[in-house]
């Protein structure tokens, strides 16, 4: 491997991705094993991967490099990333590393690394350190340039954690509680089908799957339900199908999608304020973290379940660092990653659904009941996404000209600015070049629209 092949812009914030063999390849794979081995000085790493078609060559590259350095492989197979986080912690393995590129078109793919316990490694604890450590053995300076590093090399062991993996996953939904729904799923050809209807056949629920057979190719296309052309499919077959709930999973299920019984797509800001309730029914007084873009719903029904509401900066690494600090019983982020901490503090994308069915059981109650009253009491904009040639410039001229009128300026993630009729979050994105827009009222939607329109007006002055 020279130089050339290696491309150091694959290390993002929160994990390792990009286009195959061009900017990926098994060549940098194998040094990526090297690498974790060299920074989390572990015996054994669990090692899974997702349904793309690189994912096995790819998998089969890092488990070489890692036992070149001395390091044993528990290969878990075809997973979601989640099984992944399962293994490290349940085994007690010393790291894990998942294979994918979840909700990116076909032609990428990627690695997320934790280490013990399921700690992630991000770009702020570690993932910079094995861009660079890899960097140098692409130039042959580094151990993994040239043979074996450990005069004792890593073992390859198998094992099928499937089942643990749904027992513990049933264990958040009282099962004597349920009562016959029907439920439309949309695994989106990733990894989420065959895990539901394992978990489906414990139920007494009708479970509708669409698109559930794994294909790395994306018949059906990229497996992202935030994008509203991916939806029409799931909303369509819940109204077909006179549905109770929709649930639509992106490709390596870390994150699931809600859709109430009109088909509806429900936002993921309204399932943190509800999944938060359920969560403080067995924690009284518990710890909920939330993240700064979308705040008022989240806060009130946290403080009227008894609980305590911690704001913290985007992201999972951000999330599950703080939810260890705090011994958070959940945390929830709008872009629909949710974190338990029986789940060592992890993202789990097939909880949050039992969770939300059982509530559905016990109250009575459909989705759009549930969440009604919420979207009036709070609508939003949706995020938005805007593309500027001078971020910084703008968020800094929002935090000034926007800010001297505001009741409150907060910097925990990007700039929020309170009016106490309306709110706005601004940030730049950690993994896109683009800034995130979100907005909310309090019951007020001809003024969040109108005020939408402003900032975006502005911001796309100021940043040009």
């Amino acid at each position: 491997m020279n130089a050339s092949s290696f491309d150091p812009s694959i290390f993002k914030a929160y994990d390792i991705r990009g286009r195959v063999p061009e900017e990926l390849d098994e060549a940098t794979a194998r040094l990526i094993g090297g690498a974790v081995a060299h920074l989390i000085r572990p015996k054994v790493v669990i090692v899974g991967r997702d349904m793309r078609l690189t994912g096995e060559s790819l998998a089969s590259a890092l488990t070489q490099g890692l036992c070149e350095s001395g390091v044993d492989v528990v290969d878990i197979g075809m997973v979601g990333t989640e099984e992944v986080y399962f293994a490290t912690f349940s085994l007690e393995a010393d790291g894990g590393v998942m294979v994918t590129a979840s909700h990116n078109p076909a032609d990428y793919n990627g690695m997320k690394v934790v280490r013990e316990k399921a700690i992630p490694v991000s770009g702020d604890t570690g993932l910079m350190a094995m861009r660079d450590w890899v960097g140098e053995a692409a130039v042959g300076r580094g151990p993994l340039a040239g043979s074996c590093v450990s005069s004792v090399p890593g073992r390859v062991s198998r094992c099928d954690i499937s089942e643990a993996y749904v027992e513990h996953v049933l264990s958040y939904a009282d099962l004597g509680k349920l009562k016959p729904l029907r439920i439309v799923v949309n695994g989106g050809n990733g990894m989420a089908g065959p895990v539901v209807e394992r978990i489906a056949s414990r139920l007494p629920f009708d479970v509708i799957v669409l698109q559930g057979e794994p294909d790395g190719t994306f018949p059906n296309g990229v497996p992202n339900p935030l994008l509203p052309e991916r939806r029409r499919a799931t909303s369509e077959a819940v109204r077909d199908h006179e549905a109770d709930l929709g649930v639509a999973f992106d490709g390596d299920f870390d994150r699931c999608f809600f859709f109430d019984e009109t088909g509806a797509f429900v936002e993921g800001y309204y399932l943190v304020g509800l999944l938060a309730q359920q969560a403080l029914l067995s924690s009284p007084g518990g710890a909920i973290v939330h993240d700064p873009r979308l705040v008022w719903n989240t806060i009130e029904l946290v403080v009227e379940a008894g609980g305590r509401p911690v704001m913290n900066k985007s992201g999972h690494a951000f999330i599950k660092e703080r939810m260890r600090r705090e011994d958070a019983v959940y945390g929830g982020e709008m872009s629909a990653h949710h974190y338990f901490r029986r789940f060592s503090y992890c993202d789990s994308g097939m909880i949050p659904w039992l969770m939300v069915a059982e509530l559905m059981c016990t109250s009575g109650r459909s989705l759009s009941s549930l969440v009604g009253e919420r979207l009036a009491r709070y609508p939003v904009s949706g995020e938005v996404n805007l593309e500027l040639g001078q971020p910084e410039a703008a968020l800094a001229a929002l935090r000034r000209d926007y800010g001297r009128e505001a009741s409150s300026v907060d910097d925990t993630d990007g700039v929020s600015l309170d009016f106490g009729s309306w709110r706005v979050n601004v940030r730049a994105s950690n993994t896109e070049p683009v800034v995130r827009v979100n907005l909310e009222s309090r019951g007020d939607r001809a003024l969040l629209d109108a005020k939408t329109q402003k900032v975006l007006d502005f911001l796309r002055t100021a940043g040009a």
